[in-house]
C-alpha cells in the first residue's frame, strides 16, 4: 500500500505506520464480511490511502455484525455504543482487545501525570454495556493503581467516599463536578482542601477552540483548585485522546489508532485548521475500523507540543456534523447553546429539544429549572441568547427534581442535554 505524498509529508508517515495499516486492511478484508464486500474492487496490496472508501456510521448501524471479525467464541466482551447520534451498536472485543484497551488508558492516564499508587474514583458507570467505565478500570489496574467504582450521580455518596477513602483523581462528566460542588457549598463540605488534585473529563468539552477553559471548565477551576485534562474518545475507535500536563490538544496513541481530520472534499486540512476526524483502528481483532467517519468536527495541532511528543493532538470537540441545527436563518452548533446555560450561575441543569415545525424547520426548546421562570435571570439567559446565538428559543419550565431525571437518566451513561425529535 502507499498513501498519498501529501498526506505522508504531513502526517510523516513512517514505515512502521505504513506496515501496520496494511496490517489492518488486509485482516479486515480477511475476515470481516463488510470489508469484504466493501474492499471487493480494490487491489489493497497497490491502492493508495486515499482512494480506500470511507466506512460511515450508517454502515456500521446496518451491517454491524458484518464487522465482526471473530468467531463468537473468542468474543471477551460485548459492549455497546451510547445512542447519542444514531441507533446503539455493538463492538465485540477480544482478549487480545482488552489488552489494547488497558494499555490505551495506562497510556492516557500517565500523560496527566496519574502514576501507581493513586487513587482513582470513577463517577461514571461500568454496567450497562459501557466501554469507557470498563477502559478506565482496566488502565487503572495496568496501572497499578487503585479504583473506587462509585458510578454516576449521588452526590452524597460521591462526597462520602471522597471524604473517607481519598482519591486523589476523579473520572466524571465535567457538568456533574458543578453538582458536586454545589451539594458540598450546601452540605458544609470542605471540598476545597478535600485528597482531589485532578479531574479527568469526559463527554463534554471543558476548552474554547482556543484550548483556554470554556465557560464550564471555569466554573469548576474558579470553584476548585483542581487540574482539569480533556479527553475525546468513542465506543469505536476502543482508544482514547487525552490531554498532558501541557493542555495543548488532546495526543493522538499512534500505536492504536490513524487519524486524519478532512475537510469536506475529504482531503486532509493543514495544521490548526478544523475537519471531520476519520480514524482507522490498529491491532484490533474483534471489531476494527477502516477509515472510519466520526461525524465529530475538531481542530488538528500537528507540531510538536511543549510536552516533547511529536504525535498529533485534537482540540476539543467543536461539534458533530449531524447534530447542525438551522433556527430561524442561524445554524448552530449545540456546544453554542451549552456556552450560554453553562455559565449562568443559576442554571444548575438543562435540557435541550431539537424539533422539526410544520414547515420542516428546527425548532429549539430549552427545559429550565422552575425556579428561573420569574427571577431576572431569565432576562439576563434571554439577552445571551440573543447576542450569542442571534435567535431566543422557546422555554419550558419544570421542577427541578424531574427535570434532573430527565437529564441524568438511570439508563443513559451520559446526562442527556440535548435531544433531537
Amino acid at each position: 500500500m502507499s498513501a498519498s505524498k501529501e498526506f505522508m509529508i504531513e502526517n510523516e508517515l513512517n514505515s512502521t505506520v505504513e506496515t501496520a495499516l496494511q496490517k489492518a486492511l488486509s485482516y479486515a478484508g480477511a475476515h470481516s464480511p463488510f470489508y469484504n464486500d466493501h474492499f471487493s474492487t480494490i487491489d489493497l496490496v497497490n491502492v493508495s490511502w486515499e482512494a480506500i472508501p470511507f466506512t460511515t456510521k450508517e454502515d456500521l448501524s446496518t451491517r454491524n455484525d458484518d464487522f465482526r471479525c471473530v468467531p463468537l467464541s473468542e468474543v471477551a466482551e460485548y459492549v455497546t455504543t451510547s445512542g447519542t447520534s444514531g441507533k446503539p451498536v455493538t463492538i465485540y472485543l477480544t482478549r487480545t482487545d482488552l489488552e489494547r484497551l488497558a494499555e490505551n488508558e495506562k497510556s492516557s492516564f500517565e500523560l496527566t501525570g496519574a502514576k501507581a499508587g493513586d487513587i482513582f474514583q470513577l463517577m461514571t458507570t461500568i454496567d450497562k454495556q459501557f466501554m469507557a467505565g470498563l477502559a478506565y478500570y482496566l488502565g487503572v489496574q495496568a496501572l497499578k493503581a487503585g479504583m473506587i467504582r462509585i458510578g454516576p450521580g449521588v452526590p452524597a455518596l460521591q462526597w462520602e467516599s471522597i471524604l473517607k477513602n481519598k482519591p486523589t483523581i476523579l473520572i466524571a462528566v465535567p457538568s456533574f463536578i458543578i453538582n458536586l460542588i454545589d451539594y458540598a457549598k450546601q452540605h458544609d463540605i470542605d471540598f476545597k482542601n478535600s485528597s482531589v488534585k485532578s479531574i479527568i473529563c469526559i463527554g463534554e468539552p471543558i476548552r474554547e477552540d482556543d484550548l483556554t477553559y470554556n465557560i464550564l471548565g471555569k466554573r469548576i477551576t474558579d470553584e476548585w483548585d483542581v487540574e482539569l485534562f480533556s479527553t475525546y474518545a468513542s465506543t469505536e475507535m476502543g482508544a482514547a485522546f487525552t490531554e498532558c500536563k501541557a493542555h495543548q490538544g488532546c495526543h493522538l496513541n499512534e500505536e492504536l489508532l490513524f487519524l486524519e481530520v478532512l475537510d469536506d472534499a475529504g482531503k486532509p486540512v493543514a495544521d490548526n485548521e478544523t475537519g471531520e476526524i476519520v480514524i482507522t483502528t490498529l491491532g484490533t481483532t474483534g471489531t476494527p475500523l477502516i477509515r472510519y467517519k466520526t461525524g465529530d468536527v475538531a481542530r488538528i495541532y500537528k507540531t510538536a507540543c511543549s510536552c516533547g511528543k511529536k504525535s498529533p493532538r485534537l482540540g476539543p470537540i467543536l461539534g458533530r456534523k449531524n447534530q447542525l441545527i438551522k433556527f430561524k436563518g442561524t445554524t448552530i452548533y449545540p456546544n453554542a447553546i451549552y456556552e450560554i446555560f453553562d455559565g449562568i450561575p443559576a442554571v444548575s441543569c438543562y435540557k435541550v429539544e431539537v424539533s422539526k415545525d410544520y414547515m420542516n424547520n428546527d425548532v429549539i426548546t430549552v427545559l429550565l429549572e422552575k425556579k428561573i421562570e420569574y427571577s431576572a435571570d431569565l432576562q439576563h439567559i434571554i439577552e445571551q441568547c440573543k447576542s450569542k446565538l442571534r435567535v431566543v428559543p422557546h422555554f419550558v419550565f419544570l421542577e427541578t427534581d424531574y427535570l434532573r431525571s430527565q437529564v441524568y437518566k438511570n439508563h443513559m451513561r451520559k446526562p442527556e442535554k440535548i435531544v433531537f425529535k
